[in-house]
Parts: C-alpha cells; structure tokens; sequence
C-alpha cells in the first residue's frame, strides 16, 4: 500500500506559527517533529511508500523532512496551481499500477490512538482490495459544527451530510450512527478512476491531458504545467466521487483524530502544567491558567489571565481569547488587504539550497542571514531595484560577479551591484554562514530576475 499524502493548503488558521511557505504541516509544532513528518511515521506501519503531492515551494521541505525520517525515493507530483483533492488523487493515481492499494490521507491531522489506527488500515486495505472505496469515519466525541458527517448502517454509507447547526450536531451524535468525515481514503488506483470516469469524467480526461504534456521520469518530480491544471475543473474528491457512487465503505475510526483547524483544538494536544497552561519553558505565569502562550526566542510573562491564546514570533505577535482562535482568519483577511508579506513570509524561509532568515527590514534595506547547505548553490540571478553587499561569517563562499568566478573566506565581503548577474556556491563540506545587505529602492522577493537554477524553479 502507498501513502499519498496531500500537502496543499496554507494553514492559515494558525498564524502566525503557519505561513505559506511554512504552512502548519510542516512547522515544528511538536518538539521540532512537524504534521507532515507524523503523518510519515504513523502511516509507515502499513505502507511502504510515500506519493507527496504539493505545489512547489512545499517540495523542497517535504523533500528535507522525509529524509530527515530516512525516507528516500518517494515520489512526487508538483501543483503550479490547487485544484482541489480530486484532480491531485486523479493525477496521482494515473501514474500508478492499476492494482496498487492507495492510502489518502492529509498531512495536517493528528492521530493520537496509532494502534487503534493500524487496525482500521488493515480493514480499510481488506474492504479496498474488494472493490470499494473506502472512507473513515471518525467516531464523534461531541456536536462539532464545521464537520461533515457520514450516516452509516455498519460499514454502508447512507449518505453524506455538509456541516450541521448546533441542534443538528446534537441530534447526529445521539444517535450514534453518525461519524465525522475525516478526508482519508483508501482504495485501489483503478477503483477510483473508474468511479472518477463515471461521475466526473471532465476531470479525468482533463488530468489524462495534462499528464500526456508532462515529462515523467524516473526519480525526478512530477512537474505539471501551469495552463494543463488550469484547464482540470476544480472540485473535491467527495463531490466528484464519493458522494456519488455505489461502491463507498466507511469504517467506523475511534483513533484520537484532529484536523488541528484551530489553536482552540491545537490547545488540547499538547500537555499541561497544574494551571491548564500548555508547558513552555519561556512563560513565566502569575495567575494565568487555561492558556496557551506558544514562543521560544523571548520570556513572556503573563498576569491573572485565563483561557487565552498568545503567539509570538519574531515580526508578529497575536493574542485573543482561546475561543476566538477562529477569527484568525480575519486577521489574514485584513493583512492580505494590506498587501504584508506577513501572511506567506516567516522569519526564517526554506529553500532547496539552504534558509534564510529576515534580520532586519526598512524602506531603503534589508539585512539577511543566510545559510547554504554543502554542494549546493543559489541560481544565477540579478536584481533591477537593489544591490547587495556579503559578508562571509563562516565557510568559504564560491562567488560569481558578472564574468568574475572567486573565493570569500571567512571575515571577507563583496559587493553585487544593480542589474549585474551574481550566484553564491557553497563548495565546502560544512555549511556556508553570510550576513546579506540589501539596499535600493525595493527590496521585495519577487525582485529576482532567474538566468539559471538547479531546482527548476521560474
């Protein structure tokens, strides 16, 4: 069986912690373990190997926390844009055997019960190898309004239900026949495009299409075209099949399932000192309880508060009640009016080659640091708005200026000017340390005008 595991999304309900390119999949959210590295772990008791879909920016730090758990040569399948689930599994599943068993789960949720869940898998891979489809539904603990929910009789679905009022939840969870749609999958790849082909043909011929215009090639991402996923209609895998079709199985799933859609729910997963406060060593408390205070650079003392929620990173701090955690997503509303990068742009910023991190950033200049892994090098690049000066903290920078190829050691600097081509090589065995200062006009990401790259990146 191999686990495809499905990556989109930005995670915005938990900003600041989650960003778009550190969306809260793959933030360190459990001491340093993220989501998306649980997901590996807790799914490898059944399945022998991984299909990551996510768009591009999210490759690179899948790829470095899959290795980070001794997982190489998984496959991925690279979005330049979401179409929602139906179109990814249709995409995915077109590369596959016919018969292989296909596990699909997000890479946000949480499943606290692992030996309980290993049992459903089993079930779940038995039920698929007959032909079905298969869905999990979770057993509810209380009326949770932003579910979906599932009416069974045993292992037949009846029906699909959308998000229910209050009164509705109420009387869905006295009856006892009603779970919670938890977004996992399991089936056969032939299964579901049959299904697919049945109920939403336009989606699957529009992927066939897209995969035709697509190189495949062993070992290296799946990289779709821009106007080839443009051109697969949009929709979910619950309204293109499985709401649909004949051949759908639920299995009823006690198994400690969150899908973390909160800092309200991302509350009761972690432990608590005797006052109800999550432990975090950097909160001092005097007569606050209930809360969650989540920071690791600076001390954060707080006085006689109760139930609410404090975040802090380093360029943003946000602090509600606990029971308003929801209305974050307002907050990203109005910063998107805004025009901040706030929303897509942490502190420190993965790449393919390295991180770097923001230091410091005004008008008229930005300072950075930045880290690049051995062997690796940033893409031949020039700038139109600004100009750079490197300072070599540590590691021997390989330096190309315009025609000029040379060596920055260790307390040496160079100057890039405006508009002149430039990359930075790591050579070494260790990893190279430069502070970068940025002056001129405009500072922003997209100021970068790409000659050459070795992640195949625009």
């Amino acid at each position: 069986m191999i686990n495809l595991i499905l990556c989109g999304g930005n995670g915005t309900r938990l900003w600041p912690v989650s960003r778009s390119l550190m969306p809260k999949q793959f933030a360190p959210l459990f001491d340093g373990q993220s989501l998306f590295r649980k997901t590996v772990v807790t799914n490898s008791a059944v399945c022998e190997s991984q299909f990551i879909v996510s768009n591009a920016d999210q490759f690179f730090l899948a790829k470095d926390q899959l290795e980070a758990e001794g997982k190489k040569g998984s496959k991925f399948l690279l979005e330049p844009v979401g179409r929602n689930t139906a179109p990814a599994i249709a995409l995915a599943c077109l590369t596959l055997d016919p018969e292989e068993i296909v596990l699909v789960s997000p890479s946000d949720h949480v499943i606290r019960k692992t030996v309980e869940y290993k049992k459903v898998l089993l079930r779940a891979q038995e039920l698929a190898k007959e032909g079905n489809l298969v869905t999990f539904g979770i057993t509810p603990t209380s009326p949770e309004t932003g579910y979906g929910y599932i009416e069974a009789e045993g292992e037949n679905v009846k029906r699909f239900v959308e998000k229910p009022d209050r009164v509705t939840a109420e009387k869905y969870l006295l009856a006892g026949n009603f779970y919670w749609n938890s977004g996992i999958f399991c089936f056969k790849a032939k299964t579901f495009l049959d299904e697919l082909q049945k109920h939403s043909p336009d989606i699957l011929e529009a992927s066939k299409k897209a995969l035709a215009g697509t190189a495949i090639e062993a070992g290296e991402p799946i990289r779709v075209g821009l106007e080839d996923m443009k051109a697969i209609p949009s929709n979910s895998i619950d309204y293109a099949v499985m709401e649909k079709s004949n051949k759908v199985k639920v299995v009823p799933s006690d198994i400690g399932w969150s899908d973390l859609g909160s800092f309200d729910s991302l509350y009761g997963e972690y432990p608590h000192d005797e006052n109800g406060n999550n432990v975090n060593p950097r909160h001092i408390a005097v007569g606050s309880k209930n809360s969650l205070v989540m920071g690791s650079q600076r001390a954060i003392a707080t006085i006689d508060l109760d139930k609410m929620l404090i975040v802090d990173t380093p360029d943003a701090l946000l602090v509600a009640p606990l029971s308003s955690s929801q209305k974050v997503k307002q907050v990203v509303e109005e910063l998107k009016v805004r025009g901040s990068d706030l929303i897509s742009v942490p502190q420190t910023v993965n790449r393919p080659w390295g991180t770097y991190s923001v230091l410091e950033s005004t008008d008229r200049y930005k300072m950075k640091r930045i880290v690049v892994k051995p062997g690796k090098r940033l893409s031949l690049q020039k700038h139109l708005h600004r100009s750079e000066h490197w300072v070599v903290v540590s590691g021997t920078a390989t330096v190309t200026v315009g025609d000029r190829l040379f060596y920055v050691r260790s307390n040496e600097s160079t100057y890039i000017p405006v508009g002149t081509a430039h990359r930075l090589q790591n050579e070494g065995k260790l990893p190279l340390v430069i502070v970068e200062v940025q002056v001129g006009e405009y500072t922003g990401e997209d100021d970068i005008i790409r000659m050459e790259d070795d992640f195949h990146r625009n």
